[in-house]
């Protein structure tokens, strides 16, 4: 479900980053389009003035009254000179007036009278020299003239009648001189920053800039170092990094001042707002995620969790571990259903319970049946001993047979616990192979069991229809043979004891035919007597433990009983020790 949440949140933050990157750099396009037309309409504002003031030049100076004053008429008198230059200073004064504005300090002078009239408060003397150092036909920045500590230079022009020939003064020039401060500037960049978003200055390579008088001087100080490293053309826009923040530089030539207007734009402030809807938009895929993986994170604690607890559960009882129990730390629809779990399990362990308990009385009772059906089988033969032997007038025999059968009975005849020890199993074996001594004298045998394997409990008569059977089958059959061997060992968790005879035995198939028939359900053609002990070492002991058949190292058939050691009996950990056995070579 996360997987999802973040594959389904993955294309719409990749379409709205698409889209945002798209919208900045249009934007970024049009706002640089936008800022040079604007700096390029001051700047067509600023010689817009400066044409204005060089036309009233040109017309001023051509004004009869101004040519009257450079001393045409000679013969005025000192009249008409003062009215002369009183009309010459009025006119000046008009013109400054109607563009006040752009205020402008105008001065002629008059080379054949060396005077000088201007429309300042100052008086203004005729300076040859002065005239001669400005000279140029151009407007510059400074007149030459020493100016006051922080007092800004002005712009100045010089202008003279002599046509073709404005760098040089013949003698009877007429000089006009324009000039205005740095105010006219700042005052058209004042205007422009307030209709703009930018900070705009008036920059020249070497002289000091003219900024406007809201300007911060630390970013403009930046500019102005970085302007001086560029080569700078007439019209150039630069996206520049300046204190850790964009900027965008634009840079427009004046033609008539040979300066350069510079807007600087701080581009966060302008696409702040952009950025802001930008980061605000992250933000709400950020929380929106955030609360999508919180409500995955809760469906996952308070269904998905309670679900799998669940089914765990149920896969416990479907494995038949019915203790399971699943804890309920909620108050939901899931507390009933754990709840009546719980209780299904519950009411489920008490019927296993009580099943188990009847198949365990039920095993008891196919124990006790199974001992029941050996027992007469060993007494028919005991029986049929005693009669052979009476017939025989061998009271001695029939005394020992009497002795041994009274004891087999009384070892018997005590139903009430259906195992006994395997020394007391080995006692009755004794006594068996004895009586078998005394019928058939060619009889011995040896018996090995370790002492820790004496202590071990196992059912009933499990020995004695094995040993029977190779006493019937084994050396019964054969005149040569004779010898029964029971050897014991006690290993890796297991009980093995070994029925070993020297009978003429069975081949291969036959062994094998006899194993599987230990597997099989008891058939009405099969002898019961190994089967029934098979049976009961699985009852006991378990399905690791049974009976099996093979060839003896002393040449006849060798019957295996395997059992596993019950769990806890440290006795199992002990290693058998040789030579410390109950019954070893006994031959009596």
């Amino acid at each position: 479900m996360n997987l999802l949440i973040l594959v389904l949140f993955i294309p719409i933050v990749i379409l709205f980053t698409y889209s945002n990157n798209v919208a900045f750099k249009v934007i970024g396009k049009e706002l640089q389009a936008s800022n040079i037309k604007q700096l390029s309409f001051l700047s067509s504002q600023i010689d817009s003035r400066i044409n204005q003031t060089m036309d009233f030049v040109f017309t001023f100076s051509r004004d009869p009254n101004v040519q009257k004053f450079n001393g045409l008429n000679l013969w005025d008198d000192r009249y008409d000179r003062m009215q002369t230059r009183y009309v010459v200073q009025e006119k000046m004064m008009l013109q400054s007036g109607v563009m006040n504005i752009w205020p402008v300090e105008y001065t002629v002078y008059s080379e054949q009278n060396k005077e000088a009239i201007s429309n300042t408060s100052n008086t203004v003397e005729y300076d040859e020299d002065y005239l001669k150092r400005n000279m140029t036909g151009k407007w510059t920045y400074g007149d030459g003239e020493a100016v006051s500590a922080g007092e800004p230079k002005a712009f100045h022009w010089f202008y003279t009648n002599s046509f073709g020939q404005q760098g040089t003064l013949k003698g009877s020039n007429l000089v006009v001189h324009a000039s205005f401060g740095h105010d006219n500037i700042q005052n058209m960049l004042d205007t422009y920053k307030a209709g703009g978003q930018g900070d705009p200055l008036f920059y020249h390579r070497g002289d000091a800039p003219i900024l406007n008088r809201s300007a911060s001087e630390q970013l403009s100080n930046e500019v102005i170092r970085y302007l001086d490293g560029q080569t700078l053309r007439d019209t150039m826009q630069d996206v520049v990094r300046l204190d850790s923040k964009r900027y965008l530089v634009s840079v427009v030539r004046s033609p008539h001042l040979n300066w350069y207007l510079v807007d600087i734009v701080p581009l966060e402030q302008i696409l702040g707002p952009i950025s802001s809807s930008r980061n605000f938009f992250y933000l709400s895929m950020v929380l929106l995620f955030a609360v999508g993986i919180s409500a995955s994170v809760l469906l996952y604690r308070n269904v998905q969790r309670p679900i799998r607890k669940l089914v765990k559960g149920l896969q416990s009882v479907q494995r038949g571990d019915f203790t399971v129990r699943i804890d309920a730390n909620m108050n939901n629809e899931f507390a009933f259903l754990f709840y009546r779990f719980n209780d299904m399990s519950r009411q489920i362990q008490g019927l296993i319970e009580n099943v188990l308990n009847e198949k365990l009385r039920a095993r008891e009772a196919t124990l006790k049946q199974l001992q029941a059906q050996i027992n007469p089988h060993f007494l028919y033969n005991c029986l049929g001993y005693i009669i052979n032997m009476a017939q025989m007038k061998d009271e001695e025999a029939v005394v020992s047979m009497g002795y041994n059968l009274s004891a087999y009975y009384r070892y018997i005849t005590r139903m009430e616990r259906p195992t006994a020890t395997l020394d007391d199993e080995i006692r009755l074996i004794v006594n068996y192979l004895d009586i078998q001594k005394l019928r058939n004298g060619r009889i011995h045998y040896r018996i090995d069991i370790p002492e820790e394997m004496l202590k071990q409990q196992v059912p009933r008569l499990m020995l004695q229809p094995l040993v029977e059977n190779a006493v019937i089958h084994g050396i019964g059959k054969s005149y040569s043979s004779g010898e029964i061997r029971i050897i014991g060992e006690m290993s890796g968790g297991f009980c093995r004891v070994y029925i070993d005879d020297d009978g003429p035995g069975m081949n291969p198939e036959q062994q094998e035919a006899l194993n599987r028939t230990m597997r099989e359900p008891l058939q009405e053609d099969m002898g019961c007597g190994l089967w029934n002990t098979n049976q009961r070492i699985i009852n006991q002991f378990g399905n690791n433990s049974s009976l099996y058949f093979t060839k003896s190292p002393i040449g006849g058939f060798r019957t295996e009983i395997v059992w596993e050691v019950p769990a806890g009996d440290e006795r199992q950990q002990h290693p058998p020790r040789q030579g410390d056995f109950r019954y070893a070579n006994d031959d009596r």
